[in-house]
């Protein structure tokens, strides 16, 4: 069983509710990160050998003010079955792991996070044999998600943009062509809205390919990325279609029928390629009932 809840911590420290985004794991003091809107794990525990289930644990936001009241369990009592005095922006989001109170484990789960429960975290167990035991957590909280769009494109290049908004902390934008390598951008527009900042970063791309605009917040460890399909006209496929004509008009050497019915059924896409004449000459040979048949592109 003690296996079993130390796996069951360790899980709590590394991973999200949800989808998972970056969890640091490591002794009370550390730091938890999450993106917004996300469930979060903050992590308290006396130890695996120690059961709290009759034992009280408060935990606390600290503020500039005062501090917030988070959570409260005492005896099995707690906010989340009518104790009162919980603060009014975690009400209903809150909860602990009962299962696991006989294991030591006083750890909470936040849901849906904001960048307003950014801040350090206080785990208190205020009656211990041993004294007064606190842990000290920080949460980040972070947002980055970028939109790409396609401003303008011609047969030779692409003029693309993308926006990161409402990102927090501050992003690192680039563009990435499909082999994950960083092509030359213009200098990015950034401009700050309270605490979160908006960026856009336009660059210029001359050959069909995936590019992936991509934002990094490596402060709280969380990268981000939106991609587009950018398909040029660079003339490759006209030059194939004129070297196929060509080279029929060398070659083929069938019955009257297969080999005319081809060149006619090409006429069309030639005139497309750029070939303003097209004629169909037919040769009888005097030793065989077949004909040759040429092309004269003019």
């Amino acid at each position: 069983m003690e296996l079993l809840a130390l796996l069951f911590l360790s899980f709590c420290f590394l991973t999200l509710s949800g989808r998972t985004f970056a969890a640091e794991s490591g002794p009370p003091g550390t730091r938890v990160t999450v993106k917004e809107d996300d469930d979060v794990i903050l992590p308290c525990s006396l130890g695996t050998s120690v059961n709290i289930e009759s034992m009280l644990f408060d935990w606390k936001k600290e503020g500039t003010d005062m501090k917030k009241d988070v959570f409260v369990y005492n005896k099995g009592n707690h906010y989340s079955n009518g104790l009162a005095g919980q603060d009014k922006e975690f009400k209903n989001r809150v909860s602990h792991f009962p299962e696991q109170l006989k294991h030591g484990n006083a750890s909470i789960r936040i849901k849906q996070t904001s960048l307003e429960d950014k801040g350090i975290y206080t785990c208190i167990f205020p009656n211990v044999s041993t004294g007064r035991k606190t842990f000290r957590i920080e949460l980040a909280v972070g947002a980055a998600d970028p939109s790409v769009t396609n401003l303008k494109e011609t047969n030779d290049w692409a003029l693309l943009q993308c926006d990161v908004k409402g990102a927090y902390p501050e992003p690192r934008v680039e563009w990435w062509d499909s082999n994950n390598q960083t092509i030359p951008s213009e200098e990015p527009q950034v401009s700050k809205r309270g605490v979160r900042f908006y960026v856009t970063l336009k660059t210029t791309v001359r050959k069909t390919d995936y590019y992936r605009c991509v934002a990094t917040q490596n402060e709280i460890h969380h990268r981000a990325h939106m991609e587009i399909s950018v398909h040029l006209n660079d003339g490759t496929s006209g030059d194939v279609m004129i070297g196929v004509i060509i080279f029929f008009s060398y070659s083929c050497i069938l019955s009257d029928y297969y080999c005319c019915l081809f060149i006619q059924n090409s006429s069309s896409t030639a005139k497309k390629c750029g070939v303003e004449h097209l004629i169909i000459l037919e040769k009888k040979t005097t030793q065989t009932n077949l004909s040759t048949c040429e092309i004269l592109l003019l």
